[in-house]
């Protein structure tokens, strides 16, 4: 393979890993979204502390509880999706399995709120 070959080779291989690393920071932007989701969804029991109905501001928060679940799956769903595409040479991309963890917990924990917020 002459010279010019192995230089193309080595700059693809370092554009595949700024993809990865530009795909994990994808990954933890939309998780970060998913937690400002979340976040509302907290606020709003602050905001419309007294509000009557209650059922009406809970059913709001809800909602951006369900938000918050369906953003971290869709993030967990689209990282995974670039990361079965490309492959690592130096950038050691974190595993699949600990996205989708991490997705768990985020969901779990949205899911425990949502039921604190209805219990208050």
């Amino acid at each position: 393979m002459s010279e010019k070959n192995e230089l193309a080779e080595d700059r693809t291989k370092w554009a595949e890993d700024r993809t990865i690393l530009a795909n994990e920071r994808t990954f933890a932007g939309w998780m970060r979204t998913g937690m400002a989701s979340l976040a509302v969804a907290i606020g709003l029991k602050a905001v419309f502390g007294d509000f009557d109905p209650t059922w009406a501001a809970k059913g709001v928060a809800t909602i951006f509880v369900v938000a918050a679940i369906y953003i971290f799956w869709a993030a967990h769903d689209t990282a995974t999706k670039t990361l079965e595409r490309l492959e690592d040479h130096h950038a050691n991309a974190q595993p699949n399995a600990r996205m989708k963890m991490l997705a768990i917990i985020f969901s779990f924990a949205s899911v425990a709120v949502g039921a604190i917020l209805w219990a208050l």
